[in-house]
């Protein structure tokens, strides 16, 4: 998504924990057993990435259970660029709870889901949607998911998720339309999308081990071509709090085409 939007001639400001490549952290889905071995992509990774497109690139770690260093991203873009005009909040909670059951998961971890899934992307929308406003608008783009609003095919651990993933893109999933009804007539573009099934590196580390078929995964260009599009033409703003399928957006308007 950072290199389409650079691509299409943004200026882009990336976030995440891991700054360089190789960094261990704790990623594992469940809390029956840890898994921290290193997984690709990195902030310099992604920059170089995105400066290869000709676009300017700027990489600001952060947390998202750390509200304060939410906070201070925001700041600095602020401070350095000035006010956002497109904010995707992409980001999510990695580590365990994800495929766990209810009973097996500690209260506390659930709250981790909720802080990270739902509450780190408020922060960061309280803080960059007044600079939005003072321009005369901009547009967040948030990415959800089906798990939100349907039934795991099966149980955590069987080809199917956790209550912590489920529940807090649920949660997730409601902000978009009550930006809309609030701040749509003020020119805030605020979109869902649902990328599809993306078999990331790291789900492919686990696949075997908790069931999941990703022979069938949705292509990650889709969803990102989708983002860029949504980001920049005028058309976006006919899917106001709306939530769209990146491959049936991609499909309708011939993006891959492009």
């Amino acid at each position: 998504m950072a290199v389409q939007l650079g691509a299409r001639g943004f200026d882009v400001v990336i976030t995440a924990r891991t700054t360089a490549e190789g960094q261990a952290r704790e990623h594992s889905s469940t809390v029956t057993r840890s898994d921290t071995r290193p997984l690709p992509g990195s902030l310099r990774e992604t920059m170089a990435a995105v400066e290869a497109t000709g676009a300017r690139c700027m990489a600001l770690p952060a947390d998202l259970l750390d509200r304060a260093s939410l906070g201070a991203l925001a700041a600095r873009i602020e401070e350095r660029w000035g006010a956002v005009g497109v904010l995707v909040n992409n980001g999510r909670y990695v580590g365990p709870g994800q495929l766990d059951h209810i009973v097996d998961t500690p209260i506390e971890i659930l709250d981790r889901h909720l802080e990270a899934n739902v509450m780190g992307a408020l922060v960061l929308i309280q803080a960059l949607v007044p600079g939005m406003l003072a321009n005369g608008g901009g547009r967040v783009i948030n990415i959800t998911s089906p798990a939100g609003f349907e039934n795991p095919p099966a149980a955590a651990g069987q080809g199917g998720w956790g209550l912590g993933y489920a529940m807090s893109k649920a949660a997730f999933g409601r902000i978009a339309g009550v930006l809309d009804v609030e701040l749509g007539d003020r020119g805030i573009v605020a979109v869902n999308v649902h990328p599809g099934f993306v078999p990331t590196e790291r789900m492919k580390l686990e696949a075997e081990h908790f069931g999941f078929d990703l022979s069938t995964g949705d292509n990650p260009d889709m969803a990102a071509v989708a983002v860029a599009w949504l980001a920049s033409d005028p058309g976006a703003v006919a899917l106001r709090g709306a939530t769209v399928h990146a491959a049936d957006l991609c499909r309708d308007h011939n993006l891959l085409q492009v």
